[in-house]
């Protein structure tokens, strides 16, 4: 597809997003002012066929009701927002259209660069489309030397900067289909920064409809998983926190419970994984896990370690 003609896509779905109802001519008149025109109108038969194509790539439907003087709005737009990727493919391509708009703003907006992405994110994308078995090596955190083997990809997640592909692993789910364990299909994640070569070779794969991805990181805060049920957790946000939290959730599960004498009360609904006691760590002493029992110990236990480092290294004596 014209990398152009989806810019076009992109920008009809952000105006209507931000306007929320537009005439056609409105439409136009917006139309004249962005970047990618070069001073033509948009003709009403194009506009229309961009509604159709809209809806084809992205499932947008742009309505028009005649009621309201004939204005156009995205029917169900929750349905956009509540659809991660969708609503960042359409917010990172509309910044991009607005840089393109303003020479100015080049240098002046700042990206966070994710190094994984670069090499093996399109070969992986490409073969998941196609149901392509791919054959990677790959060196694991803490492993001395590469292996090479077949992965069957099927999700791809990114998680503080680091991408990762969720795969079906052929060895493995063939393992426990011999000896009967179960589940049969075993599906495991590698982060792409640690592959260092891959290639499609020749297979293809069925993919397994019964695989739910948000099942399968279900109560999870990164990528580790966990046979562990999920839990209700408690924490303390103290001082200011509670407003950085309030708009930017820890966790889509995070809820606001109340608060008591010293700070403001959340929950969230994890399993106790270490990317999770990682995500309270890492706000340092404007968080305190609360609850439950054996959580707040292991937290315990991971801030005495750390404050051992500082305490009873020899260096610092």
């Amino acid at each position: 597809m014209n990398a152009n003609l989806l810019g076009r896509y992109v920008w009809l779905v952000d105006i209507l997003m931000r306007h929320k109802r537009l005439t056609f001519s409105e439409i136009n008149h917006l139309w004249q002012e962005s970047s990618l025109n070069y001073g033509d109108d948009l003709p009403l038969r194009t506009f229309h066929n961009h509604r159709k194509a809209i809806k084809d790539i992205f499932d947008i439907y742009i309505n028009c009701d005649a009621k309201d003087g004939y204005r156009y709005f995205i029917d169900e737009p929750e349905r956009l927002t509540g659809n991660n990727f969708r609503s960042w493919l359409i917010s990172s391509y509309a910044t991009l259209n607005q840089i393109k708009a303003d020479s100015g703003l080049e240098g002046r907006i700042i990206y966070e660069d994710i190094p994984s992405g670069h090499t093996w994110l399109m070969p992986i994308a490409d073969a998941m489309r196609r149901n392509r078995v791919l054959t990677i090596t790959h060196r694991g955190f803490g492993r001395p030397e590469p292996t090479t083997f077949d992965i069957e990809p099927y999700c791809l997640k990114v998680v503080k900067r680091r991408w990762y592909v969720v795969a079906r692993s052929p060895y493995y789910s063939q393992r426990n289909r011999d000896k009967g364990w179960q589940p049969e299909d075993v599906f495991l994640v590698y982060a792409l920064d640690r592959i260092s070569n891959l290639y499609e070779n020749g297979e293809t794969f069925k993919v397994n409809t019964d695989f739910d991805i948000d099942r399968y990181f279900e109560g999870c805060c990164g990528v580790i998983t966990s046979a562990e049920p999920v839990e209700s957790v408690v924490v303390r946000a103290y001082g200011g926190f509670a407003d950085y939290l309030r708009t930017l959730p820890l966790h889509p599960s995070q809820r606001e419970t109340g608060r008591d004498d010293k700070g403001v009360l959340f929950e969230y609904r994890v399993k106790p994984t270490y990317d999770f006691y990682q995500l309270i760590l890492a706000q340092g002493n404007q968080m305190e896990l609360i609850s439950p029992k054996k959580m707040r110990m292991d937290m315990a236990a991971y801030v005495k370690t750390m404050a051992d480092f500082y305490t009873n290294n020899k260096e610092n004596k």
